[in-house]
């Protein structure tokens, strides 16, 4: 019988030990996601996508100077028509004067591939009219490169996506 409460204690011990061990891996998992969810609310977002958000914007605000900052002097980009437009012919699109109401726009879904100082980009840009509940969409791809420590995009490509055939 000694051997009995024995084995039993034995036993009581190591599923305690387990148990214990169990909860701790528990609470160092919960600590762990909440630590890492904590990370990611305090880092910034991709420099990349935020420049390509800053670039719609410009572009919907006709601030052909901001434009210009963004964009490297060879700049060239593939229109949602389909023209393969320089910087120059870009930026006069968006000359003071020119300036008309503009949809909202919204970057979503950016996608960014890092190749040592250049990188691709390609979003969904969502553009919603001013009090109407219309709206459509574009792909766009862009290309951007890094100079003197701060990126700038070299080209862009617009396609517009269809909207859904209705019944």
């Amino acid at each position: 019988m000694n051997s009995y409460r024995s084995l039993s204690r034995r036993t009581l011990l190591l599923v305690a030990a387990l148990s214990a061990t169990f909860v701790a891996l528990i609470l160092l998992m919960g600590g762990f996601i909440m630590y890492t969810q904590a990370i990611a609310a305090d880092v910034p977002s991709n420099p990349l996508a935020e420049l390509v958000r800053a670039h719609a914007e410009a572009q919907r605000n006709f601030d052909q100077a901001r434009l210009q900052a963004l964009t490297t002097d060879d700049y060239i980009e593939v229109s949602p028509v389909g023209e393969l437009d320089s910087r120059e012919k870009m930026l006069s699109f968006y000359a003071p004067g020119q300036q008309r109401p503009a949809p909202a726009v919204q970057v979503e879904a950016p996608v960014v591939r890092m190749m040592g100082d250049t990188a691709l980009v390609v979003a969904k840009l969502v553009y919603t009219m001013a009090g109407q509940n219309q709206s459509f969409a574009m792909m766009a791809s862009y290309v951007a490169q890094k100079q003197d420590h701060r990126w700038k995009l070299v080209s862009a490509h617009y396609t517009g996506i269809r909207p859904p055939k209705s019944s």
